[in-house]
């Protein structure tokens, strides 16, 4: 596929009740809840990732990725990682099961020649993981802080993005 008939990917993985892991899913969520992304932006809920996202991330180049990242720092602080990071093996220590399935299927993607050049992640280091369905309070408000500075992103990249009328 030619790089001029890629989408812009916007991917959010978690397990919802899982707590704070949920994150990005919430925050994709929200984006769709409250904004119109024109049809040259895919916005998906990856969960727990899985093979089936292959095609997401072949048909997608950039991708942003929102999740939480596992590291030693304040709970509820963001933070952002790029292709570079990627690709220097920094994230790989860091993440959680299901990302690394994301890296293994973009490992997939890369031997078919398929797989997005350019990669951004914006993550959240969680607070809570257990058993519920609601973000703690350090990570809930990150949600839309997390989704104006995906917009930001786009609008950078000269995407028009719509609010949704209520």
């Amino acid at each position: 596929m030619d790089n001029a008939d890629k989408k812009i990917g916007i991917l959010g993985i978690g397990n919802l009740i899982v707590g704070d892991e949920g994150f990005g899913v919430h925050t994709i969520r929200y984006l769709e809840q409250h904004y119109e992304f024109p049809d040259n932006v895919v916005v998906m809920d990856g969960g727990t990732a899985g093979i089936y996202m292959s095609p997401f991330l072949e048909e997608c180049d950039p991708v942003i990725v929102i999740d939480v990242v596992d590291i030693d720092a304040e709970p509820g602080s963001i933070h952002y990682y790029s292709n570079e990071d990627v690709k220097a093996g920094k994230l790989s220590t860091r993440m959680s099961p299901h990302q690394l399935g994301l890296l293994e299927i973009l490992e997939i993607c890369t031997l078919r020649d398929a797989a997005p050049e350019s990669l951004e992640f914006y993550c959240v280091v969680p607070k809570v993981l257990e058993t519920t369905m609601e973000l703690s309070d350090v990570v809930a408000p990150r949600v839309s802080e997390i989704s104006d500075i995906v917009l930001k992103r786009l609008a950078e990249m000269g995407v028009d993005v719509r609010k949704r009328s209520d």
